[in-house]
């Protein structure tokens, strides 16, 4: 069955009663019992948002970054909260904490260089952090050599009709380089990708990518397996290198096209030591004998960036403290609706900042209790700035993930006060529903308000929050809950 508007909004509508009195006589009419899921409503509060959100972005907390001692405080306070709301643990052996390791690896600058040839004598030795940064996607050890090919905006138009295999994509950052189209051109064979600042760039590339990497020049996290290698280029060049490379390109360039430049990348790593690291997983059973074998998982990644060496705080109140909270008051709104139907799974996974990692561990080995199945994922990021009205989705109807999940949040949002419900597709790879399609191929739904002037800087800070809209956002994932309790949705 496809869910229609009607399927989703019905459930979440309060009947009126009508009694009738005698003529003549009087009577003290009670208020009927609110409902479970007006009762759960009620529960979400602005003021104990704020209150977790103090602590969990606090400078105590340094950042949260991953690994850290602080982000194992983060997640022994979530799991005193599961355990106090009567959750039940969602790990292996009756632990709320999923374990899942890597190597941590650390970025070697000095075995780490981009190289350009171009027509004529053209030659050009750039230096990491200074004339081109790696989106912490793409570290790994590798080199890469070969020539470039436009890809224009990097639309999915444009990037269908390139062949790439063997070369590197070079195009302007217009439309926004998700995670799908990278990986894409990866299993294609495209070496990297070459990104020219361009419409997506709020701020210098510098600004909005120094960050990560000096993340990774400190540690980062191997993604692909022990040895480091086999991980995809994804390179950002300054606007003083991206007028150096346009000014070499030919004037009549077409999509796919080659550009006359050739580059000879190389990322050094080395490995640092191995790490544990813990999504914290809770379950509120089902209760209805068949449907409560079918999960809905609900996912906020509850680590940041960390700090920097010159004493530098990344609070992250926003990225992602705001869903880290978010699902806290979820939990919370469940514990007073009841039991629903099928399963609830909330999952606080670990390591998204360096590159969704926590989530890809859990989805390439996922751990239900025995005889549950994994229905949908809903994930929450950023959902604590912007415009009160305003909240972004993904996927929507122009990606290839949409599916009717999407539905429900576009069928409830209006009812919590989001009148401009917007696209969130260009964000689609960078958080954790990613790997929930990837790796499982579930329905996924991310909510999500934006970036802005603070994302990834110190100055995401708890006092900058917006609370009434976070609670307004619980109360929209908590209507979607109830939405979802119908004999057999289909996706």
């Amino acid at each position: 069955m496809i869910f229609t508007a009607s399927q989703l909004v019905a459930p979440l509508l309060l009947s009126a009663v009508c009694l009738p009195i005698q003529e003549g006589a009087t009577a003290v009419l009670e208020a009927p019992a609110a409902s479970n899921l007006q009762r759960a409503l009620d529960t979400i509060s602005a003021d104990e948002i704020r209150s977790d959100l103090y602590f969990i972005a606090s400078d105590a907390m340094m950042g949260r970054d991953s690994p850290s001692p602080q982000l194992k405080i983060a997640a022994r306070y979530i799991r005193g909260r599961l355990m106090r709301f009567g959750f039940e643990p969602g790990a292996q052996e009756g632990s709320y904490f999923y374990e899942w390791s890597y190597p941590q690896l650390g970025l070697d600058m000095s075995k780490t260089y981009l190289k350009v040839a171009g027509p004529g004598a053209m030659s050009m030795d750039l230096k990491i952090g200074e004339d081109y940064f790696l989106s912490q996607r793409a570290y790994g050890m590798r080199t890469a050599t070969g020539p470039a090919v436009w890809g224009g905006t990097f639309s999915k138009g444009e990037l269908e009709g390139i062949d790439p295999t063997g070369k590197w994509i070079l195009g302007v950052n217009d439309e926004g380089l998700s995670g799908r189209r990278t990986r894409d051109l990866e299993e294609g064979g495209a070496l990297g990708v070459i990104v020219l600042p361009g419409k997506k760039n709020t701020k210098p590339v510098a600004e909005e990518y120094a960050r990560d990497t000096e993340v990774m020049s400190r540690t980062s996290l191997n993604r692909r397996g022990g040895d480091g290698r086999a991980t995809f280029p994804i390179v950002h060049v300054s606007e003083k290198t991206a007028r150096a490379l346009v000014a070499a390109l030919p004037e009549d360039l077409a999509i796919g096209g080659a550009t006359g430049l050739s580059f000879d990348e190389s990322c050094g790593r080395g490995k640092v030591a191995d790490a544990v690291m813990e999504n914290v997983c809770g379950i509120w059973p089902g209760s209805d004998p068949e449907l409560r074998k079918e999960v809905i998982i609900l996912s906020a990644h509850y680590d940041h960036v960390g700090a920097q060496a010159d004493g530098a705080i990344f609070n992250g109140a926003d990225d992602n403290g705001s869903g880290t909270c978010g699902l806290l008051a979820i939990a919370e709104a469940l514990k007073e609706y009841g039991p629903m139907r099928r399963t609830i799974m909330l999952m606080w996974v670990s390591a998204e900042e360096k590159g969704l990692l926590g989530s890809e561990a859990w989805c390439k080995a996922p751990y239900l209790p025995e005889g549950l199945t994994a229905l949908c994922n809903i994930n929450i990021d950023m959902i604590g700035r912007n415009a009160g009205n305003e909240l972004l989705i993904t996927p929507t109807k122009d990606h290839e993930a949409y599916s009717a999940l999407t539905q429900v949040v576009e069928a409830n949002a209006e009812s919590e006060g989001f009148t401009k419900v917007g696209s969130a597709d260009a964000y689609y790879g960078r958080s954790d529903q990613y790997n929930f399609e990837k790796h499982m191929g579930l329905p996924v739904a991310f909510l999500f308000c934006d970036v802005h002037e603070d994302y990834h800087r110190p100055t995401d800070t708890p006092d900058k929050i917006n609370y009434d809209k976070m609670r307004r956002i619980c109360r929209l994932v908590v209507k979607m809950l109830e939405a979802l309790q119908i004999d057999r949705p289909k996706f």
